[in-house]
């Protein structure tokens, strides 16, 4: 028994794609940056100890993201309506928008963290805001092809 899609359907896979990405790539950042190479902590301005009680608030946000996009997909799944290739535009949209979101506000403006410290920071900018932006290019052109395919 297939499903029709309605018009709905369409924001709720990017939302989903969208939502883990960001859980997805603030997993990995935490995961991978604040404790297997000790680079920083979410929040430096502070104690030893508060950037790890911030780290454990990072950490759950990214859970929270995650968690709360599959149960939307297992949603979009269970009506027959997932779009697997607009929900994987999304998710690297959303890997590309939260890495320059935490590259130009979190590092630059807000000045929470860095990247690494002690070593020339603008080759780890660089890379950091670059290949953000190419996510974001590359999640962009994957919906917009979804779009155009799915109005002919």
């Amino acid at each position: 028994m297939e499903k029709r899609k309605s018009s709905q359907d369409g924001p709720f896979n990017v939302w989903s794609g969208f939502l883990f990405g960001v859980g997805l790539v603030a997993f990995i950042d935490e995961a991978v940056f604040h404790q297997l190479l000790h680079w920083h902590h979410f929040y430096d301005k502070s104690t030893p100890s508060i950037g790890l009680v911030s780290d454990g608030i990072f950490h759950a946000f990214s859970w929270f993201a995650t968690v709360a996009a599959l149960f939307m997909l297992a949603d979009l799944r269970k009506r027959n309506v997932w779009d697997r290739g607009r929900w994987i535009g999304a998710l690297i949209l959303g890997t590309g928008v939260f890495q320059l979101y935490d590259g130009i506000i979190q590092h630059k403006l807000l000045r929470l963290h860095q990247i690494r410290y002690g070593v020339d920071i603008i080759p780890y900018d660089i890379v950091w805001n670059v290949s953000a932006g190419f996510m974001i290019i590359i999640g962009l052109i994957i919906l917009g092809r979804k779009r155009s395919t799915q109005s002919k």
